[in-house]
């Protein structure tokens, strides 16, 4: 006897270790770990971390209005073209005399000229537009910021909805097993009864076809469930063969003040801060375009070597300054400022717009949520009496009290219970959720 148990300790130790290694490979996940990594851990959450850095990337390039241009030039070209040959020979202080005569100055020698040349040239005063392109872009930043926290809160809303889901599959995974398991039983406690006379065949024939019906939901749940993991997986940026499990989270009390929550969203939401900012870029056009009409002064440096070759050049310079006035441009500036004038008066209709839509989504899921909690509350009690009731009428139906019929309706009733309830419950953590995201809490 014990030499077969010896044998036997390897066997069951290889089906505990397949039976516990599913449940260890699981991926645990709750709903802030979802929302966090939909928000830091995909690939939408990268790219919109990459409009951050492009965004950094032109305030740079704004910022660089500020400084010198200098180029530096390196040249070599030879050529008999009269112009040519003539500024060459004057570049490199070469040019005498002889070089008046008209047959040297129509048909001259070929020249090389090897040129290096320095040019330097700074901008003094611009009417404002380099500083006005510097707050435009970073504006533009401050807007892309907000836009990145806006789609931020998408996210991690489609990471709830996907959460949500799984949960609600899961129950009604767990309801079909039930339901499946119950019809079980009432098909063994038909077929008891037909065996003694009790019932027909009818009865039996009954509860198998509802047996199946209840069979092919489970088949259809665990479809659904296994399809909802792996949308969940991707939406939170975990590889597609992770079973993750949802943990379900623990119900938050209702907010009470809707007032205080509308101030709050009001103040922090990052679609009211990208309305702001449209509304300071607008004023920044409006600005830039009357700017235009002012004159801009700079200045400009250069300095050459000239040669034959690169070791006997020789050298020049040259200064100056510009001033630049905007007199006319066919009414172009004129529309410009026109045209901001209208982008400032839009994007002001635009930040009223988004401050009263604010308002509706705030009080819109306050009231939502309000209204799940009560179906919440009811469908669990609804629940519970189903149950009672079906275990009821099934010691009737031992009893001879009721029909076959009775309890399929029970059984029914009681898996539509079910989902009902489990319904409510999601509900309520989704549109909590969706109150967080009207608030801007996300």
């Amino acid at each position: 006897m014990t030499g077969v148990r010896l044998h036997a300790l390897p066997l069951l130790f290889g089906v505990l270790v397949v039976g516990v290694a599913p449940a260890l490979a699981q991926t645990p996940l709750t709903l802030e770990d979802a929302i966090r990594r939909a928000q830091g851990e995909t690939a939408d959450a990268r790219a919109l971390a990459s409009a951050i850095d492009e965004a950094n990337a032109r305030v740079q390039r704004a910022q660089s209005g500020f400084w010198p241009r200098v180029d530096v030039t390196e040249t070599v070209q030879r050529g008999n073209q009269p112009v040519f040959v003539f500024s060459s020979l004057l570049s490199q202080r070469r040019f005498t005399a002889a070089n008046f005569a008209i047959p040297a100055l129509n048909h001259p020698d070929p020249v090389t000229n090897t040129r290096t040349a320095v040019a330097l040239e700074q901008r003094i005063f611009d009417s404002g537009l380099t500083h006005l392109g510097v707050q435009a872009a970073t504006l533009e930043r401050e807007a892309a910021s907000a836009g990145r926290d806006a789609a931020r809160q998408g996210l991690a809303f489609r990471a709830a909805q996907a959460f949500v889901q799984v949960l609600q599959l899961e129950a009604t995974a767990r309801a079909t097993d039930a339901a499946v398991d119950a019809a079980e039983s009432d098909r063994q406690r038909a077929r008891a009864r037909r065996e003694v006379g009790l019932v027909t065949e009818a009865d039996v024939l009954a509860v198998d076809v509802h047996r199946a019906d209840m069979r092919q939901r489970q088949i259809a749940a665990s479809g659904d469930l296994a399809v909802a993991r792996m949308q969940l997986a991707e939406a939170v940026g975990l590889p597609l063969t992770d079973p993750v499990v949802p943990l379900r989270p623990v119900p938050r009390p209702a907010p009470a003040d809707g007032d205080a929550l509308v101030r709050d969203a009001l103040a922090t939401h990052p679609d009211l801060r990208q309305a702001d900012v449209h509304l300071q870029l607008a004023d920044n056009g409006r600005r830039t375009a009357r700017a235009a009409l002012l004159p801009s002064v700079g200045v400009q440096a250069g300095w050459e070597s000239n040669g034959a070759t690169l070791g006997a050049q020789q050298s020049s310079w040259v200064i100056g300054a510009e001033m630049r006035v905007n007199v006319f441009r066919g009414f172009a500036d004129t529309a410009r400022i026109s045209e901001a004038v209208h982008a400032h008066a839009r994007a002001t209709a635009e930040r009223e717009r988004v401050e009263r839509r604010l308002e509706v989504d705030v009080r819109g899921a306050l009231a939502q949520l309000a209204a799940a909690r009560a179906p919440e509350d009811a469908g669990r009690a609804a629940l519970s009496q189903a149950r009672e009731s079906q275990r009821i009428i099934r010691d009737r139906y031992e009893g001879g009290l009721a029909t076959v019929t009775d309890v399929l309706r029970a059984a029914e009733a009681t898996l539509d219970a079910e989902s009902r309830a489990t319904g409510a419950e999601m509900d309520v953590i989704l549109l909590t959720v969706a109150l967080d995201r009207a608030l801007g809490r996300l």
